[in-house]
């Protein structure tokens, strides 16, 4: 079953990372990364740019663009890992295994349904 991980943290902590810092967490990640590529569960994963960079469309007549999220909260949406695992309980322990080598921040655990039959979702084999 395909699940998104969306991973959440403090966007200013971790931009502030520095450059050995930065390397530190990447390689603890690239490590689950690796495994799961090994096991043919890690689709794509991908990291968002700063909030700074978005832009967000208001649906109205007409529509309005706007610089910017507007979400007040303290952790933001950072990046997302697409995994095909048998279920929820793997999908858990995936996000676990993110979560220890990521300091700080949360996953969240959303299974995916296609909608659209032509995308190319396949894992990693």
């Amino acid at each position: 079953m395909l699940y998104a991980l969306l991973c959440y943290n403090d966007e200013a902590t971790v931009w502030s990372w520095d450059k050995a810092q930065e390397s530190e967490v990447m390689d603890r990640l690239g490590a689950v990364r690796a495994r799961l590529e090994k096991q043919g569960k890690l689709g794509p994963s991908l990291r968002l740019l700063p909030t700074t960079a978005a832009t967000t469309l208001r649906k109205s007549d007409p529509p309005l663009v706007l610089d910017g999220p507007f979400a007040e909260t303290k952790e933001q949406l950072l990046g997302f890992y697409i995994i095909d695992v048998a279920d929820l309980d793997e999908a858990i322990a995936v996000a676990k295994d993110l979560g220890e080598a990521n300091p700080g921040g949360s996953y969240e655990i959303r299974p995916l349904a296609v909608y659209n039959a032509g995308a190319d979702l396949r894992v990693s084999a």
